[in-house]
Order: structure tokens, then C-alpha cells, then sequence
């Protein structure tokens, strides 16, 4: 029951659709702006930078919170049945950011939430996950590409825990086979969400950081 109650709330958690709300408030839809993408990136575009990061640490949020309190109300999951139902609330949660309910099902692409979702789920997820942002962070520091930047992130996460996976004896594939099948469908939803920006990026049209246009 407790695990069924985390993952209806997680989901509603995650449609909050924070950057639509914030543009509102600006007396502007996020929709018709930009690339149309209700994230943290396009509101950055559209607002500055400053409204960037403060969506971008709320997204996140969506993803943390539901994943930090379940072990605070449940327990800490310790078998592979409970870790799929921690990651079933996560995955709710990042549902939601791509499917929000508030907004007829048209979302984000569930970079930051997912972000949340890993830093809630220690240690399994959150070494990967942080691995994942230096490599964005390294990537929007070389190239600019937001976008590109997601998507490395997104594929260097399952890679870092397979890795962690091989090299810490208490973490074993029979135990956290959940985690491996959460780690390489979360970044390939992420990835896929990207597929428009793939086509920019192999064009050359996708916008960077710091661009005055917005395509």
C-alpha cells in the first residue's frame, strides 16, 4: 500500500510542469516559444538563465523527493522485488515530467527528473548519476550542446554502474538486476526524447548555449 501511495504521488510530483508555470507567470506559454519543449532548457532560452536553473533544480526535486522518503516511511528496499518497487516510484516520477496530466500528456524530456531520481536511489544510481553530470557538465563546457550533453550523460549512466556493478563485491548483478534494466531504459527514454535534437545536431542547427537565436 505504502509503495502504491509513493508512486500515484510521484507522479503527480513529476506533471507539475514547472517551466510552463514559471513562463506563464511571465505572461508567456513555453510551448509557443523556441523549440515548444516544456523544460528547463527552452525557459532558459526564453527567460534567462536564471529561471534555467531554478526550473532545472525544481525538476530535479521531483525526482529526489519521492525516491528519499519512501526509505524514511518503508524502510530501505533490500531485495530485488522492493528495489523495482523503489524504482517504479522513480519511474512514476519521471512519467509524469513526460506525460504530465496537467497538461493533456505533453511533457518534457525527463533529463532533470531522471537527475532526481538518481540522487534518491543511493548508492546504486546516485555514483552513476553524479558520474553522468561531469560528463554533461564537460560536454556543455566543450561543445555547448545541452542537448548533446543529455544524451552522453545519458548514456555514460548505465555504463558507470555496470562498472561500479564489477567493481564493488556487495553489489551483485543477482541482486540488482532491477537497477541494470531501470539504468539502460531511463537514459534510452532520454535519449529517444532527443530524437528531434539528434536530427539538429547532425544538421548543424542546434541551437548552444549563449545563442541569441533559437531554433
Amino acid at each position: 500500500m505504502t509503495y502504491g501511495i509513493f508512486i500515484v504521488v510521484a507522479y503527480l510530483l513529476g506533471s507539475v510542469p514547472f517551466a510552463f508555470l514559471i513562463a506563464r507567470a511571465h505572461g508567456k506559454d513555453l510551448r509557443t516559444i523556441g523549440s515548444g519543449n516544456i523544460g528547463a532548457t527552452n525557459l532558459a532560452r526564453a527567460l534567462g538563465r536564471k529561471w534555467g536553473y531554478i526550473c532545472f533544480a525544481l525538476d530535479v526535486l521531483k525526482g529526489f523527493i519521492p525516491m528519499a522518503g519512501l526509505p524514511a516511511v518503508a524502510g530501505r528496499p533490500d531485495s530485488p522485488a522492493l528495489l523495482a518497487l523503489w524504482l517504479a516510484v522513480g519511474m512514476a516520477a519521471i512519467l509524469g515530467h513526460v506525460l504530465p496530466i496537467y497538461l493533456g500528456f505533453k511533457g518534457g524530456k525527463g533529463v532533470a527528473t531522471s537527475f532526481g531520481v538518481a540522487l534518491g536511489l543511493w548508492p546504486y544510481f546516485t555514483i552513476p548519476g553524479l558520474i553522468a553530470l561531469a560528463v554533461w557538465v564537460a560536454v556543455v563546457l566543450i561543445w555547448r550542446y545541452v542537448s548533446l550533453a543529455s544524451i552522453c550523460g545519458a548514456v555514460v549512466f548505465p555504463v558507470a554502474l555496470l562498472i561500479g556493478i564489477m567493481a564493488v563485491p556487495a553489489w551483485t548483478a543477482s541482486a540488482l538486476w532491477p537497477l541494470l534494466i531501470a539504468a539502460i531504459a531511463i537514459p534510452a527514454m532520454v535519449v529517444i526524447r532527443h530524437r528531434e535534437n539528434i536530427k539538429r545536431l547532425l544538421a548543424g542547427t542546434e541551437s548552444k548555449i549563449r545563442d541569441k537565436s533559437v531554433k
